[in-house]
């Protein structure tokens, strides 16, 4: 195997790529070529590594030099000062800023920011994802390669069970649990489906995986098609998320023809393939049942369940549907066993977590994390804080099906467990971190109305009571709402988790619950005091109807 005197790393993000990535990379070969450096130096383009204010970034590893933003006109200095001449152009650097993501596992080799520990992400940002033989450099295709040799399907399914991994998608379901439902089956066909369809506000994980690690989520599903018996799969992916279509293409291409996809896989009997399946924007079709029915070409309208996927899916055969995160966990877990895994998280929650993190923050984007951390460390260490000085106020996870999470509860560890015991939920792992300017009754009100639209339709309590949930709250938005409307929020919100077909409708009237649980005084301000004390709603007068009073003992003329 060739060694590489030092690494050059292009961000090939779609911001990078608009602000001219793929000219900066033309002009690095050349400079390259041009100081006959080619046979020292690894050159590659990757995607999303922490940074956009400095896009497109180039950054030189394993020096852990970070330069940004660099045009083509600044790539001769780069190559000759860092490459040739091995000084760092300090000139070019990118802005100090501490950084998430793969920039913040190389700046803590020299003690800047505490070490992500990563699995999930383990080789995003680091390699070239259109490069089947770079994820084969990185341990790529070695866990399939054991299932096949050494492995049968049940012990695969076993080591999955013991390394407690559970489902990333928000649910948490022990994901070995899922497996073996499936395996148990007795169906001729089984179908393996890859869960892409990342339509939750605020949320772009799984984008960052497929985008840049596309072969991990290949290998994971062919493993699985061999624990569960499946010779065919599918990935879901959301339609608006063209550059993940583009690289899952080329991997799936790439893997056929090294033999990793199709028939006789490592020289076995064993037959899969994979298609992929766009999406069409439809949030609802997040849900299985909903997705299901789009691959089969009806309307993405979720199943009455049971029965359900596992015996009864795609086609009506035993289908396993997994999210991009949960997938992407297990080469590692077959790799390194169910010991390692255990190593990281908590005992009921084991292995990591990537969140995203959004809103009044000062460093957003992408963070891998051990499960059991909590909302406080995310904030402080990694998203440095909130914005010139704020407080912080609450926390959204998990987009908008996620629970509200005040201050009180930013210390709780958050795993499934925790999480649960506090009655709240950790949902998708997206957090949208707001401070005392945030009104809670106008997000409750945003997020409710995202459901409103959202919504299939086809079931009475998520339709009508999203719609009359919309209406309450846009009405104590404008100081128009009576203390009695409180009643009806959270009578609404019961009924919805209750009677609606599926997790849209069963989630929907969270946020509603959730302010009026934590932050009542608030919500009761708009209607008592016609104030909104965060100072977003703004308040219309309240028309009062004028009566004539008529004198006791007479009767009004007709």
């Amino acid at each position: 195997m060739k060694t590489y005197r030092a690494m050059v790393l292009v961000s090939a993000d779609p911001q990078s790529m608009e602000r001219g990535a793929q000219q900066v990379y033309a002009k690095l070969e050349e400079e390259i070529a041009a100081y006959g450096l080619q046979d020292e130096i690894s050159l590659s383009m990757v995607n999303d590594i922490g940074r956009h204010d400095a896009a497109p970034l180039v950054i030189v590893y394993p020096d852990a030099v970070i330069y940004g933003p660099i045009a083509p006109e600044n790539v001769h200095t780069l190559v000759e000062e860092h490459l040739y001449k091995g000084r760092v152009a300090a000139g070019l650097q990118a802005p100090l800023k501490e950084m998430t993501g793969r920039i913040a596992w190389l700046s803590a080799r020299k003690g800047t920011l505490p070490a992500e520990q990563r699995i999930v992400l383990e080789r995003a940002g680091l390699i070239d994802p259109e490069s089947i033989e770079d994820y084969i450099i990185n341990d790529g295709y070695q866990a399939l390669g054991k299932v096949l040799a050494e492995m049968t399907p049940a012990d695969v399914i076993a080591e999955l069970e013991k390394s407690g991994l559970r489902g990333r998608g928000g649910a948490g379901f022990p994901t070995g649990l899922k497996w073996k439902f499936v395996a148990k089956t007795t169906a001729g066909q089984k179908y393996v489906i890859c869960n892409a369809d990342e339509s939750e506000p605020g949320t772009f994980k799984d984008r960052l995986i497929l985008e840049g690690d596309p072969h991990s989520i290949i290998e994971a599903m062919t493993i699985a098609g061999y624990a569960v018996g499946a010779s065919e799969g599918y990935i879901y992916i959301r339609g608006e998320y063209s550059l993940a279509q583009e690289r899952m293409h080329r991997a799936i291409l790439k893997a056929q023809e090294m033999g990793f996809l199709g028939n006789h896989i490592f020289e076995t009997n064993f037959n899969f393939k994979i298609h992929i399946h766009s999406g069409a924007g439809a949030y609802i079709c997040g849900e299985e049942t909903a997705l299901i029915e789009s691959i089969e070409g009806k309307p993405g309208v979720p199943r009455a369940r049971p029965p359900f996927p596992t015996t009864n899916g795609l086609w009506g055969k035993p289908t396993l549907v997994n999210n991009v995160e949960t997938l992407a966990n297990v080469p590692a877990i077959i790799r390194h066993g169910a010991t390692w895994y255990h190593s990281f998280g908590t005992p009921s929650s084991p292995g990591t977590k990537v969140y995203t993190m959004l809103g009044n923050v000062n460093v957003t984007g992408v963070v891998e994390v051990p499960m059991g951390i909590t909302l406080r460390e995310i904030i402080t260490i990694y998203a440095k804080g909130l914005k010139k000085g704020s407080t912080f106020k609450l926390a959204q996870t998990g987009g908008s099906s996620g629970s509200v999470i005040p201050a009180s509860l930013q210390d709780t560890p958050m795993d499934f467990d925790s999480f649960g015991k506090a009655g709240v939920a950790l949902g998708s792992g997206a957090l949208l971190i707001c401070d005392e300017e945030t009104c809670v009754v106008d997000l409750a009100k945003v997020l409710v109305n995202f459901f409103r639209v959202e919504s299939c339709g086809k079931c009475g309590p998520c339709r009508i009571g999203s719609q009359r949930a919309f209406e309450i709250l846009t009405s104590i938005t404008e100081g128009q709402g009576t203390l009695k409307d409180l009643d009806t929020l959270l009578e609404l919100s019961s009924n919805m988790a209750i009677m609606s077909n599926c997790g849209l409708g069963q989630t929907a009237g969270t946020p509603m619950a959730d302010i009026l649980k934590y932050f009542r005084a608030e919500v009761e301000a708009h209607i008592r005091l016609k104030v909104c004390p965060a100072g977003v709603c703004t308040m219309k007068p309240h028309h009062h109807e004028e009566k004539t009073l008529e004198p006791a003992g007479t009767t009004a003329k007709q």
